[in-house]
């Protein structure tokens, strides 16, 4: 036995270097004579800001924004957050600008700082092309779709009850387009520019009908009296576009000009045009899930031996760290790691620290009780013998009863590293490039929902499959 736990204690002191390397490792040093700045971005709004298949950020946004660096002399690290996400992480000081075809308002503006416009907009509705649906009044005791956070979702819901409809929101534009496409809404309120643009260059069976809303600005932001240089040299660089004539040459080749996809989208296509992302995308979600997991059976197996010390103190400790884990959401943790913390103690955390925090967190909770089962399944007669032959409780625990509770914990065990690995899906919600991402990424470019999120959920179903036969195997064998 005493081999055994030698072996176990070293697999651990092994992770927890390992994991101290990968934290350290991934704190890049500030290089102080280097202007870089850090923007936040959309993922999903073409053709203002998408990946291409080559994995590099294009769009109206991204080329006028890289320009301008250029001509300004500043650097840029581009983080596609997401719209909503990328508002929080603005307002949070994780990012220091964003531009993300974000509409100018009153609202906004007791935020942000905002340059000038570089482009107008406006709100346009879109129905399926077979639809009947042409005015407002059509839309009565209907359901229509609007994406969080945008201007089209701030105009439904400002005529809503004028026209007697609800509204649906998601958090991109190409589920957006596909609630409308399916039938359970019957429009779509997005900026004109976009929805043309997918409609044109994805053939999507929808129609632009003939409203269009007055028209808003887009503009680049900095949270309020900050970055009040990247502002001005924002400016400058866009004037100077202007002027040169690039300004227009950009915006012609993502709409005036702008032509049917010739990415193939067979299901085929897709594997063999995407695998390089999603392989990625895969690789990242395993990591992620590895690290997360073992630092969660670091701080598990310490709640669960709390638990389980017969120490009041140590036991009310874990008893509160288990139920307050438990019973607040993924999300909501994910959420205020990420862009809670930083804005009440000022300390920042990078998607990917902030995911591993939130799923070791998470999953240590669940851990701590797998452990206090486990102990609490072995025969009781075990702790009774061992006290009988003089045995202390520590030497006890460690020779007699962890060994044995420890075959007991070893199907749990690997349950929750698959429940583990599918809760990084969540972790898209602040940005962070997953197997789930990296879907949402390649739908945002090519609107292939239906066969984007079944290559992924294979992907998802091959290696949970191999997780769950390992479980079984190990579980025999043990």
């Amino acid at each position: 036995m005493k081999k055994y736990w030698n072996i176990y204690s070293k697999i651990l002191l092994t992770i927890s270097a390992i994991i101290s390397f990968v934290v350290l490792g991934s704190q890049k040093p500030v290089q102080a004579e280097e202007k870089t700045y850090v923007i936040g971005t959309d993922t999903t709004f073409a053709p203002f800001e998408f990946q291409d298949t080559n994995g590099d950020f294009v769009g109206i946004d991204m080329d006028l924004l890289k320009e301008i660096a250029e001509l300004e002399g500043f650097k840029v690290e581009i983080k596609a957050l997401g719209f909503n996400a990328a508002l929080q992480a603005l307002e949070s000081n994780q990012i220091d600008g964003m531009i993300a075809g974000m509409s100018i308002t009153d609202e906004r503006k007791a935020k942000f700082d905002f340059s000038e416009s570089y482009f107008d907009s406006g709100v346009g509705m879109a129905v399926a092309a077979e639809s009947t649906i042409s005015t407002y009044e059509d839309l009565k005791g209907k359901t229509v779709a609007a994406k969080i956070g945008t201007q089209g979702a701030t105009f439904a819901e400002s005529i809503k009850d004028k026209y007697g409809f609800t509204i649906t929101t998601f958090e991109d534009s190409a589920n957006m387009y596909e609630d409308v496409i399916s039938g359970n809404s019957v429009a779509a309120f997005e900026d004109y520019p976009v929805m043309g643009y997918a409609i044109k260059s994805a053939s999507l069976p929808l129609r632009l009908t003939d409203y269009l809303e007055e028209a808003n600005q887009y503009g680049f932001a900095v949270s309020k009296g900050k970055n009040a240089e990247l502002l001005a040299d924002f400016n400058a660089g866009l004037a100077k576009l202007k002027a040169n004539g690039r300004y227009d040459e950009i915006i012609n080749k993502y709409i005036s000009t702008a032509e049917e996809s010739s990415e193939d989208t067979s299901f085929l296509g897709l594997i063999k045009t995407n695998m390089p992302a999603l392989a990625k995308g895969l690789w990242t979600t395993l990591w992620i899930t590895l690290i997360s997991i073992s630092i969660a059976l670091i701080i598990g197996i310490a709640l669960g031996l709390m638990k389980t010390s017969h120490i009041t103190a140590l036991e009310w400790i874990a008893t509160i760290y288990i139920d307050i884990m438990r019973g607040i959401p993924l999300i909501v943790l994910a959420f205020f790691i990420y862009f809670g913390i930083p804005q009440l103690l000022g300390i920042r955390f990078d998607a990917i620290t902030a995911g591993i925090l939130t799923l070791s967190l998470n999953a240590a909770a669940y851990v701590g009780e797998i452990v206090r089962g486990g102990i609490n399944a072995v025969d009781g007669g075990q702790s009774e013998a061992a006290l009988s032959l003089g045995l202390p409780y520590k030497i006890s625990m460690v020779k007699v009863i962890l060994p044995q509770a420890f075959r007991i914990m070893i199907p749990s065990f690997i349950n929750q590293f698959v429940i583990t690995l599918k809760d990084t899906s969540i972790l898209s919600i602040i940005g962070l490039v997953e197997l789930t991402q990296t879907g949402k990424i390649i739908i945002a470019r090519n609107l292939q929902s239906s066969s984007v999120w079944l290559i992924v959920g294979i992907m998802y179903l091959v290696i949970i499959t191999i997780l769950t036969k390992l479980s079984s195997r190990l579980e025999r064998n043990i």
